[in-house]
């Protein structure tokens, strides 16, 4: 069971015991990522998280962060995220305080010395590269700027190259002083570790942290009237495409719906669009179906990587299989394979100390609102397949499509045609 505790700075503590782990993970999360971005400063989220490895004012050299984390047998990251970003570290629970000391170092205690600065400038910037380059990576960001445009959300989280060239120490320290405040951080622990000691170790060593209010973002614009295409022409041996729908987003109580729709629809060897596509058609090496759900946004989306010839005929699967579900109630057997299929991979992506530490922190950080597995599992096998049916009719409209692609074609007028219930 998980435990919540707020400080009076509003820095927010999650403590997830995990009796007889040899391991412990330290996450610390902030709200920021980049929705809170503004065009000037696009993809410095990003940019900053990998700054915060390159030199503390303890540790000025990147170095010295990795050789005392590898020195320890540590497993360590960050990553970024539209709403958050997150470092951790996991190590062996014998080291827990160590990697506490790093994890709050790196986030607090940044130098951003300018030469490393500028020499991460071109680390980001082949990273940017490496996407454009692969095809089903880079036809996400398609997707994304095609459902919410010139916003935030429908901008890349790596940033506009032009603008990661531009960036300066100043407006690193800035960013990391209106974002990196008590109120927007989350300290997650888990795996073996002494609880009382766990919280003291946290008020020491974020004693410095500011308590100033916490910037909001702006809301995201989720409108739409009609359906959409968005074509990237490019050489490839296959065409890679997302077909998607607006959704829910993470407070509505429903999205335990749409995860059991997601499922039937692409989620494993045995769901529809995988029988049908690959084992029937032959037609694609990978198709799978999930949803996305954001604080004020979300969707549901097929991803799919075709042979060229055949990619209209496989969106027209595509939607078929989508207006079955809004058709026809899906079979008690269909059901209750979804949901095991779904409770089954949540409880065995639990067993380490850093996923239980995501799980829980994730959960914290969109919607401040943490379930147990059990509780969750509980509102997965309560969903019908009437449920499923209404959802599917409410979401699986007309003007609701959205049709990303990239591949050798240089009309969209085909696809837009065939974009349709």
């Amino acid at each position: 069971m998980f435990k919540k505790i707020v400080l009076d700075n509003g820095l927010r503590i999650v403590l997830v015991p995990q009796p007889g782990n040899l391991a412990t993970t330290v996450l610390v999360l902030t709200e920021t990522g980049s929705k809170y971005e503004s065009k000037e400063i696009s993809g410095i989220s990003h940019f900053l998280e990998h700054l915060c490895f390159k030199g503390t004012t303890k540790r000025p050299n990147s170095i010295d962060i990795s050789a005392e984390l590898d020195g320890m047998g540590a497993f360590y990251n960050a990553f970024t995220g539209a709403e958050y970003t997150g470092y951790f570290a996991k190590a062996r629970a014998n080291h827990f305080e160590n990697i506490l000391d790093v994890v709050s170092d790196i986030y607090l205690n940044q130098i951003f010395d300018t030469e490393e600065l500028e020499k991460e400038k071109g680390v980001i910037i082949e990273e940017m590269n490496l996407y454009e380059d692969i095809p089903m990576r880079k036809v996400q960001n398609l997707f994304m700027e095609l459902l919410y445009g010139d916003q935030p959300a429908g901008w890349d989280i790596a940033g506009n190259k032009d603008v990661i060239r531009n960036l300066t120490k100043d407006d690193f320290v800035k960013y990391h002083k209106m974002h990196y405040v008590a109120k927007s951080t989350i300290v997650v622990i888990a795996g073996a570790f002494d609880e009382i000691k766990a919280v003291e170790k946290v008020k020491e060593y974020f004693s410095q942290i500011t308590d100033q209010l916490k910037v909001v973002k702006l809301p995201t614009i989720d409108t739409q009237s009609n359906p959409t295409v968005s074509l990237i022409h490019k050489k490839t041996d296959q065409t890679h495409f997302i077909l998607g729908v607006r959704a829910l987003n993470v407070f509505d109580k429903r999205k335990y719906i749409i995860e059991v729709l997601s499922d039937i629809l692409g989620g494993g060897m045995s769901s529809r669009l995988f029988q049908k596509i690959r084992n029937e058609l032959g037609a694609a090496y990978y198709i799978n179906a999930g949803s996305d759900l954001y604080t004020d946004h979300g969707y549901l989306a097929v991803s799919c990587g075709v042979d060229n010839n055949r990619v209209l005929e496989i969106i027209s699967v595509v939607l078929e299989e989508l207006k079955k579900l809004a058709n026809e109630p899906i079979p008690e057997k269909e059901l209750v394979r979804a949901k095991e299929h779904l409770t089954g991979n949540l409880i065995l992506s639990l067993e380490t100390s850093n996923r239980m530490a995501e799980f829980y922190g994730g959960q914290e950080v969109t919607s401040g609102d943490m379930a147990t597995p059990e509780q969750i599992i509980e509102k997965i096998n309560l969903v019908t397949a009437e449920e499923i049916m209404t959802m599917a009719k409410e979401i699986f409209q007309n003007q609701k499509l959205n049709l990303a692609l990239i591949g050798p074609f240089e009309d969209k007028e085909p696809f837009e045609k065939i974009l349709t219930f």
